[in-house]
Formats: structure tokens, sequence, C-alpha cells
């Protein structure tokens, strides 16, 4: 089968063996998947978790058809269109735990269905699960002009939050945000945004941040934290390290909380899909929740994708095709 693998002369598409389900696994024939951040990364010859290195078979993100059930997989069948992450997805055939896969609703074709699964769980498990957002709380989404950082939006409107604000350093994306649940956009690069947001919430600060850039705006984001608030690391855009301000981070009693799919258990992410399934699913058959697509390219033109996202001028998710 044809997969998009990183070998010794850098990303291309090659041939290699298609897999069979073993156990807990389905097979699905891909129909569509969704690009992220990480898989860009990848693409250069970087690790994510365990993931990458020569002969990785990259992508995280799809939708299809399941075409094949391991002996100890349940809720699912053969025929099913199912959405879902793991790794090796960028593929004709890709394997998934049967814990770790949403059945796509009715009326939803498969382009759809690959811009959702890691937004989803990703920020219900940011927001909800570790941020602890309730009704009548402000919320502060950094990058929110990301395809998870627009569901996180979404999300935090759907869950009853009085104030939500967004930011992004690109002025066209900045205006969009108030599109997907924004009541305020700011620019993180500006060193007047955290005085914004503390305007936005009568000089309190917000009770939750769910940060996709660390690195230069940590402190500002403690600053920008009311007393007793929380911070929950999901990304690091802005780099790895940065200054910190132990003081006023214990001045202020913040819960600071990371987050990451690298190093969990394949239970806890089962339980994250169970998660969204309880909590939040209507809204996603529904189309409340939902994210837009940028671009669509077909499988054979998938370096041509990555360019476009290495360009970082979309909005929404860039999603590839398989026939």
């Amino acid at each position: 089968m044809k997969a998009f693998i990183y070998g010794t002369h850098g990303a291309e598409i090659g041939d290699i063996a298609k897999p069979q389900a073993r156990e807990s696994q389905v097979l699905v024939r891909v129909r569509a998947c969704g690009l992220n951040r990480a898989d860009l990364g990848m693409t250069k010859g970087h690790v994510h978790g365990s993931a990458g290195g020569v002969g990785t078979v990259l992508g995280m993100e799809w939708a299809g058809e399941v075409v094949e059930v391991g002996s100890d997989a349940s809720g699912v069948k053969i025929g099913d269109r199912v959405m879902g992450s793991g790794a090796a997805a960028f593929a004709e055939y890709t394997l998934a735990d049967c814990g770790r896969l949403f059945h796509i609703p009715s009326g939803m074709d498969f382009s759809e269905a690959a811009t959702l699964p890691i937004a989803l769980t990703t920020m219900h498990n940011a927001l909800v699960t570790n941020g602890g957002l309730q009704p009548g709380q402000t919320v502060l989404i950094q990058g929110a002009s990301s395809g998870v950082g627009l569901m996180a939006l979404q999300i935090a409107r759907l869950k009853g939050a009085r104030t939500v604000i967004g930011s992004s350093t690109h002025p066209e994306r900045r205006a969009r945000l108030k599109d997907f649940g924004a009541d305020l956009a700011i620019d993180s690069r500006d060193p007047a945004w955290v005085d914004a947001v503390l305007a936005a919430t009568g000089g309190k600060g917000v009770d939750l941040i769910i940060d996709q850039i660390s690195g230069g705006v940590a402190n500002q984001n403690l600053a920008a934290t009311r007393v007793l608030g929380r911070i929950v690391n999901v990304g690091r855009l802005g780099g790895s390290h940065g200054d910190f301000n132990f003081d006023l981070h214990a001045a202020r009693r913040i819960h600071y909380i990371g987050v990451t799919f690298r190093t969990r258990s394949i239970e806890e992410i089962r339980d994250i899909f169970t998660q969204v399934k309880n909590d939040i699913w209507s809204a996603v058959e529904s189309r409340e929740l939902k994210l837009p697509i940028d671009r669509t390219f077909a499988f054979d033109d998938i370096v041509k994708a990555f360019d476009h996202m290495e360009a970082n001028q979309h909005l929404g998710k860039i999603i590839v095709t398989l026939p």
C-alpha cells in the first residue's frame, strides 16, 4: 500500500506492506486525513514522543471505513465509518485501537470528519477535565487560530464560559476569532495584551488559560490569571523553555497543569474518547462544534499540503484525501 514515510531522503510517498488488525485493533481504509503541527516537525526528522525518525509512517488523524477487526475489538464492526487518532495515518490503511475512534455522524463526509478527532479530544481534556471549566468563568485560549484553538473557543462557549478570549499573532486570523466564539481577540506579541485581558475581566484576570504558546508568554500568562486560577499547558509553539516568575505563581496560587498524549497509556486515551462521547458528542452531531477546512489536497500532492502548512497562512484544517 502507499504511505507517506520519513526516510533517508526525507518525507516521501513509498510502498509498504498493508498491516493486519490484532487483538483490540481495527484496520481502517483511510479516506481522508488531517495535518497537524507535530506532523510538520516529523517531516523534517523531528520526533514526537515515541514517533518520528527514519522509517516512520507519518500522520496522526484520519477518517475512513473499518475493513478488519481484531479478536478483542469491541463496539465496532466491518463497514463502520469512523474517525480517530493514532500513528501512521498518512497511508491507504491504518491501524487503530477500538477505543480510540469515533463513529462518523450521519451526513458528515470523510473530509469533515478528519478535522475533528485531535481537536475534540485535546481541547475537551484541557478545558473540562484538566481545566475544570465551569459555567460563568472566563477563559483565554493562547494560539486560538489553530485548528485545536478554534475548537477550544467553541467548547468554552458550549460549556457556558462568560467571557472567551483568543490570541493570534496573525491580524486576518485574529479578526476571524469572533466567528468561533471569542468575545475578545488579542495579539500575544503586543506587550499590552495582559492589560486588555485584565480590563475585560474587571482587573481580576481569567479563571483559565489554555496555553499553546508557552516560551516567552509564561510570565504574562501568570499576570493575566486570577488568584486560584488555572493554566493548562497544551503546546509550546513559542518555545519549550522560558523565564518563569515563581513568586507570582505562588502569590496567585495558580494551578499550572501540563498535558500531552505522548505519555498517556491506551487506557487513559480510551477514557478521553469516552468523555468526549458522553459530554459533547451531541454538539458534534448537530455541527455546533465544527472546524473549517482551509484547503484539500489529493494524497499524491501531500508534499504540497505540507508546504501550505509551513507557509502558515491558513485558518482551519488542511485535509488530504484518498480514493
